[in-house]
């Protein structure tokens, strides 16, 4: 059975390229040495899931694998939870437990260091990440602001009209501005025609939300200096970057960083050139507390999320989803990831032990392990694997016992902390924010425009009315001296017609007295 096995694991998890090595398998309890399980680097933009229970190695699976992307060239961005992951920085110390562990799986432990870059969403623990309000869209913006689906319908409209009319929409500022120029401003008409009527009642919702992010503290991830996802892909004697992403100080957050993180993959996917199927990943993104990406998703959201995974691998970016059980991802996602490593499961509740049956389907069969147990079963640092071969074909399922990280597991000293956040290129790059003309003060400008065209109508049209008025009061009354003169005019006609009937009479008579 014992070579059977070696056999059957060395076939499958030996790539002809580049190659991870994730450890050893084990069979029966015993570490197999010989049976080395590998991932094959070209194999890696079909992205991945790691999973398990807390404490059971996640976190260090992480570890391990962007320590031997970096030694390979490829560049890796982490999301860093609590804080640890910058002990990357740091070569790890050696001692009998990682000695024995790298004896164990035949791969001698090498303390080493590797270069990273620090980011933070707050700006406060590293180089301030930040991104326009339109490169975060609206169906991202509408699922941290909890709108709902007509809201987010609003929403998409004042996109679009944004868009079409070239409204740069930067932070909340200028966003707030359009909602009021299209809602209750001269915008409403015009936007009513093409767009559709936005009702007051959505717009106060979406500007409460708004205000309510703004009174968190967190509007400041939108605005300039945008991130540039160029800045990602950087190396450094010739080992790639990792770029931490290091929110343990608003952990309290989960929704606006975990949909933060998808707005980046998402401009990934929008500006990155097609390559179709490289030797190795241009950039490996790993998403870590991904379950908090899913819960409570929209429809819209869930599509965006399955369009990105489906297709940005063919951008070159693989991406691991890293969470406690796959159940945790909707079967549309999961069914993309065709790398696994699942580390132990418990099952002490009946929720847990459901978890436990629905991992167990994603898993091929065995013929050396009974699954179920298998999971319930594994030790720290150990997990089951599955991964594609060069073929694209999943491998034999393998219990593993993985290699150690060669950094240091937790952070670095917080004195080379600030040395590496303040000595950063990235740190002066994005520290200020900049200012430009947006949709803010482009409407500002339209709105003191249409202020001033209808301040000179109503000034016209009151000057027309008096005018008016005038001409109407004088043809109705006249002055004293203006009466006097239409009196007298009128009694010279009554008396001047009477002369001319005298004169007239005095002629006929005299003309009848001559006869």
């Amino acid at each position: 059975m014992k070579e059977q096995f070696i056999q059957k694991i060395t076939t499958s998890y030996s790539p002809k390229g580049a190659f991870i090595q994730l450890g050893s398998g084990i069979l029966d309890g015993e570490i197999i040495t010989d049976a080395k399980v590998n991932l094959a680097l070209k194999m890696m933009n079909r992205h991945g899931l790691i999973a398990g229970a807390t404490g059971t190695g996640k976190t260090r699976t992480l570890q391990l694998t962007a320590e031997q992307l970096s030694d390979a060239g490829v560049p890796v961005f982490m999301l860093d939870v609590k804080g640890d992951l910058s002990g990357l920085a740091e070569p790890g110390k050696t001692n009998d437990a990682l000695i024995e562990r790298g004896n164990a799986v035949g791969i001698p432990f090498q303390p080493a260091s590797f270069p990273i870059e620090l980011f933070s969403l707050s700006g406060k623990l590293g180089a301030p990440m930040r991104v326009t309000v339109e490169d975060f869209g609206p169906v991202l913006l509408a699922r941290i602001l909890d709108l709902n689906d007509t809201q987010a319908g609003v929403l998409s409209a004042i996109f679009k009209y944004a868009d079409d009319k070239q409204l740069p929409i930067v932070d909340f500022a200028d966003l707030k501005r359009l909602l009021s120029y299209l809602s209750e401003g001269p915008g409403a008409a015009e936007i009513k025609e093409d767009y559709g009527k936005i009702s007051s009642a959505s717009a106060s919702t979406i500007l409460r939300k708004i205000v309510a992010i703004e009174q968190q503290g967190l509007a400041h991830i939108f605005g300039e200096k945008e991130f540039d996802i160029n800045d990602l892909f950087g190396k450094i004697d010739g080992k790639g970057v990792i770029t931490l992403l290091n929110i343990s100080d608003i952990q309290d957050q989960p929704l606006l960083f975990s949909t933060f993180l998808l707005s980046l993959l998402a401009q990934l996917f929008k500006k990155l050139p097609e390559v179709g199927d490289l030797d190795k990943p241009k950039l490996v993104f790993f998403f870590d507390e991904a379950h908090l990406l899913f819960n409570g998703a929209s429809k819209a959201f869930l599509t965006q999320i399955e369009q990105i995974v489906r297709l940005i691998r063919s951008k070159g970016v693989g991406v691991f989803f890293c969470t406690q059980a796959a159940s945790d991802i909707p079967e549309s996602v999961l069914g993309q990831l065709g790398n696994r490593v699942q580390h132990a499961l418990r099952a002490f509740t009946p929720n847990d032990a459901e978890n436990l049956r629905k991992t167990v389907k994603t898993y091929p069969t065995s013929e050396f392990y009974e699954i179920d147990k298998v999971l319930t079963s594994l030790g720290i640092g150990q997990a089951l694997v599955t991964v594609l071969n060069d073929k694209g074909i999943p491998t034999e399922v393998v219990a593993t016992h993985l290699v150690p990280a060669r950094a240091v597991m937790g952070p670095c000293q917080p004195q080379l902390y600030e040395e590496l956040v303040r000595n950063s290129e990235f740190y002066n790059k994005y520290q200020e924010r900049i200012e430009r003309r947006t949709a803010s003060e482009i409407l500002e400008e339209r709105q003191g425009q249409h202020d001033a065209e209808e301040a000179a109508e109503k000034a016209k049209k009151e000057a027309e009315k008096a005018a008016k008025s005038r001409s109407s009061s004088s043809s109705r009354r006249q002055t004293p001296l203006e009466a006097a003169q239409s009196q007298a005019s009128r009694t010279l006609a009554r008396e001047g017609v009477k002369l001319l009937g005298k004169i007239a009479n005095g002629i006929l008579n005299a003309m009848f007295k001559k006869r």
